[in-house]
């Protein structure tokens, strides 16, 4: 019995241990970045490596926050992030309500089709997306990212969404539509509010998605009242110099709106992010 014992302690040890070197291994080059921010851009490369300045300065936030130019970077991102997150959680519901509810012809051709979609890289995209939004005349605005973003947020949106709704007894869509509602009552009245897990999930990961992009916010915008942050951190690479201090203030500032809404929301992205997961 004392062996057995041991051998579980041993094995909870280990476990435990790999767990504390994974996460150190994982967040040791988000804390480098945090006390890079605070250093002068002297200090970055100093050999030994300090892990606190004797020159601790928040001047590298500063200068951000004091330049117009690169707020705006902060503005447009967080905008088109939040309604690229808005369009994608109107359209994915919608869609997932008619897959988990409804049977009908094309109903696994575009299921393949949706996946389809998630296997295609990018950057093959990329010309033709540009060609189609330069004759759209939406090229340097917020409605060419928005729209092409949407394409990459809303076959995920749409899946997770999907399996959402079919753990959902359609007991409650029969129970409104007794009661005289209709599908669209129960849709928003009944299903939506108790899918709010599911909701907050997909939405975390369009936003950080959205927000994260960089391949076509450089391509499809132009001037710089236009560019977002993952823009605004490569134009922080000069000719002869690189402004080390201010990329890592702009990236930490840039993920803090999604690592305060993870905090916020942890409960309900974990319940969202597995609940499809189990089919009943």
């Amino acid at each position: 019995m004392n062996s057995k014992k041991a051998i579980r302690a041993a094995g909870k040890f280990f476990v435990i241990a790999l767990l504390v070197i994974g996460a150190v291994y994982a967040g040791f080059p988000v804390l480098w970045m945090i006390l890079s921010s605070f250093k002068p851009n002297t200090e970055i490369f100093a050999f030994p490596p300090k892990f606190i300045s004797e020159n601790f300065s928040f001047s590298a936030y500063k200068s951000i926050l004091s330049d117009p130019v690169k707020v705006r970077f902060f503005i447009n991102s967080y905008l088109v992030s939040s309604m690229v997150t808005l369009f994608t959680l109107l359209v994915s519901v919608l869609a997932a309500y008619s897959f988990s509810r409804f049977d009908f012809k094309l109903k696994k051709p575009l299921n393949m089709l949706i996946i389809s979609v998630q296997a295609v890289p990018p950057i093959t995209l990329l010309i033709p997306y540009f060609g189609l939004i330069v004759a759209l005349k939406l090229y340097n605005t917020y409605w060419a990212l928005i729209l092409t973003y949407m394409v990459f947020t809303l076959p995920y949106a749409i899946i997770m969404m999907t399996g959402y709704f079919n753990t959902l007894p359609t007991e409650l869509d029969e129970a409104v539509m007794i009661d005289g509602g209709s599908r669209f009552l129960a849709l928003w009245k009944v299903l939506v509010p108790i899918s709010i897990p599911g909701l907050i999930s997909v939405g975390m990961y369009t936003f950080m998605q959205a927000g994260n992009e960089y391949l076509f916010a450089l391509t499809l915008t132009k001037t710089i009242d236009m560019r977002t942050v993952p823009i605004g951190i490569q134009q922080l690479m000069g000719q002869h110099s690189y402004e080390w201090n201010e990329m890592m203030a702009m990236s930490i500032l840039g993920c803090l709106p999604v690592l305060l809404l993870f905090l916020f929301f942890q409960r309900y992205f974990i319940e969202g992010m597995t609940a499809g997961s189990v089919k009943s």
